[in-house]
C-alpha cells in the first residue's frame, strides 16, 4: 500500500489478488453447509452439480464484479455511480450487504475462536456434551462478547496493516495452512473403521437424488460461497493491476472454492458417517449444530487423537472465518474511504466502531435480548440479519447488477475491460449468461430462499 494516507491500495500482483479473493470465498459456508448439502443430496450428484454451476454462473458473476471494480477503480458505490448518479442506489444496496454481514460473522468467528482455545485448555471431553457447552457459551452475558472482541481484534489488526502488509501476508500464510490441515484431517479420518464407506457415500453420485431442490440448493451455496453481490469482488477488483488477467484469475478463484469445499466434505461426511451410521443421519445436521455440537462428539470418539484433531479442525475453521471476515472488513474500509473521502486510517476507525457496536447488539439476541424472536419461535437477531442479507438483499443486488451490465451499460463495457489483459474468447457465452441466464437463476434463488424461510418450500 502506498504511504500516502488517502492513496488507494493495490495488490502486489495477480496471485496476491487470486489468493485474497479465494480466501474471501473460503469461509464458514464451505465448512458447515457444503458437507451437509452433499450428504443430503446424493453425494457425488451434488458435487457434480456444484462444479457445473461454479464454472458457469459463478465465474461469470465473479468476472463481472472484478472487471467492474478494476474498470472504475472504486468500491461498489463509486463503481456504479461512475456511470451516472441515478445508478448509485445499486452500489448502496451492494454496500449494505457487508455492513449487515460483518458484525454477525465476527460473532460466529468468536465462537470458533473459543472452541479452538477450548480444545487446548479444556480438552475434547468438555466440548462433547451434547450441546450444553455451546448453549452456555453463546448465552453468557460476558464470555460470548469477550470472544467476539478477540476475533474482531485479530481482523482489525490485519486490515489495519494494509492490503500488502496485512491482508496479503495473512492470506499467504493462512490459505496454504488451511489446505494442509484439511488434507491432514481428511486422510486421518479415512483411517477410521467405516470411514471409507462414508467417503464412498460422499463421492459416489446417486442420481435418484437429483431434483430441482438439489439444483436450487447447489445454486444458493455457490452464490453465497463465492462472495458474490456483497461488494467484495468489486473492491478487490479495484485493487487489481491492468496487466493481470481477469479470466484466468476468476477461474482459479472458482477452483480454490471448489477444492476447499470438496475437502471440507471429505473431512466431515466420512467422520460423521462413522459416528451416526448413515448419510441420512449426517444430512439431518446443518449449520452451527453440525460444527459446534455434532463434530465435537465425533472427535471425542477418536480417543487419543481427539484433542489434536479437534484443535486442528477448529484452527482450520478459524483461518477460514478470519480470511472471510478480513475481506468483509476491508470492503467496509474501502466503501467508507471512497464515500467520505478520508484517509484509510480514519475509515478503519469508523468501521471498527460500527462493527463492534452492531456486533454487541446482535450478540445480545442470544442473552439479554433473547426474548426477541424476529422470524418466529427459536430465532435470533443473528438469524434476521443473515436472512435479510443473504436471502433477500444479495439476490436483489445480483439481479440489479446483471440488468445494469447486460441491458444498461451493455456487456461490451465489461468485455473491453477484460480484454485489456485477456483474450476472452468466451465473451459471447458470457454475454448470454449475464443478460438472460443469470437473472433467471438469481430470481430462483431469491424466491426459493424467501419461500423456505416462511415454510412454503423445503431447503
Amino acid at each position: 500500500m502506498a504511504s500516502t494516507e488517502g492513496a488507494r491500495a493495490s495488490w502486489s500482483g495477480k496471485w496476491a489478488f487470486i489468493l485474497a479473493a479465494a480466501a474471501s470465498a473460503v469461509g464458514l459456508g464451505n465448512m458447515w453447509r457444503f458437507p451437509y448439502l452433499a450428504a443430503k443430496y446424493g453425494g457425488g450428484t451434488f458435487l457434480l452439480t456444484y462444479l457445473v454451476l461454479v464454472f458457469t454462473f459463478g465465474v461469470s458473476l465473479l468476472l463481472l464484479e472484478t472487471a467492474l471494480g478494476r474498470k472504475t477503480g472504486q468500491s461498489a458505490i463509486g463503481a456504479f455511480s461512475s456511470f451516472g448518479k441515478k445508478y448509485t442506489f445499486i452500489g448502496v444496496l451492494a454496500s449494505a450487504v457487508p455492513f449487515i454481514i460483518t458484525p454477525y460473522y465476527c460473532i460466529i468467528g468468536g465462537w470458533v475462536t473459543k472452541y479452538t482455545a477450548s480444545y487446548v485448555a479444556a480438552g475434547a471431553d468438555a466440548l462433547a456434551d451434547g450441546g450444553g457447552f455451546f448453549t452456555n457459551f453463546i448465552t453468557s452475558n460476558v464470555e460470548s462478547y469477550v470472544w467476539m472482541l478477540i476475533f474482531m481484534v485479530l481482523v482489525f489488526v490485519i486490515v489495519g496493516l494494509g492490503v500488502k502488509g496485512g491482508i496479503e501476508k495473512a492470506n499467504l500464510f493462512m490459505m496454504p495452512a488451511l489446505i494442509v490441515m484439511a488434507i491432514f484431517i481428511a486422510l486421518y479420518t479415512l483411517t477410521m473403521p467405516g470411514a471409507v464407506e462414508g467417503a464412498l457415500y460422499y463421492l459416489t453420485p446417486d442420481f435418484s437424488k437429483f431434483s430441482p431442490e438439489l439444483v436450487i440448493s447447489a445454486l444458493g451455496q455457490m452464490f453465497y460461497s463465492l462472495s458474490l453481490a456483497m461488494g467484495i469482488m468489486i473492491t478487490y477488483g479495484s485493487y487489481m493491476r491492468k496487466q493481470d488477467s481477469l479470466t484466468s484469475s476468476v477461474v482459479r478463484i472458482g477452483c480454490f472454492d471448489l477444492g476447499v469445499s470438496f475437502l471440507a466434505g471429505l473431512m466431515i461426511v466420512p467422520a460423521a458417517f462413522v459416528a451416526m451410521g448413515s448419510g441420512e443421519a449426517v444430512a439431518s445436521n446443518a449449520g452451527p449444530s453440525l460444527m459446534f455440537i455434532t463434530l465435537p462428539s465425533v472427535f471425542v470418539d477418536m480417543q487419543g487423537m481427539a484433542a489434536v484433531i479437534g484443535f486442528v479442525f477448529f484452527l482450520l475453521v478459524l483461518f477460514a472465518a478470519l480470511t472471510s471476515a478480513i475481506s468483509l472488513t476491508e470492503t467496509l474500509v474501502s466503501i467508507v474511504q471512497d464515500g467520505v473521502k478520508c484517509s484509510r486510517k480514519k475509515a478503519l476507525g469508523i468501521v471498527v466502531a460500527f462493527v463492534v457496536i452492531a456486533g454487541a447488539v446482535i450478540n445480545a439476541g442470544y442473552n439479554v435480548a433473547s426474548f426477541i424472536e424476529p422470524l418466529g419461535a427459536g430465532t435470533s437477531l443473528l438469524d434476521l440479519a443473515d436472512f435479510f442479507s443473504n436471502s433477500v438483499l444479495m439476490p436483489i443486488v445480483a439481479l440489479l447488477t446483471c440488468i445494469f451490465v447486460g441491458w444498461i451499460i451493455k456487456p461490451k463495457a465489461i468485455i473491453d475491460e477484460v480484454r485489456v489483459s485477456s483474450k476472452f474468447s468466451a465473451a459471447g457465452a458470457w454475454t448470454v449468461m449475464i443478460k438472460y441466464i443469470a437473472p433467471v437463476l438469481v430470481i430462483v434463488i431469491l424466491v426459493a430462499y424467501v419461500a423456505a424461510q416462511f415454510g412454503f418450500f423445503s431447503m
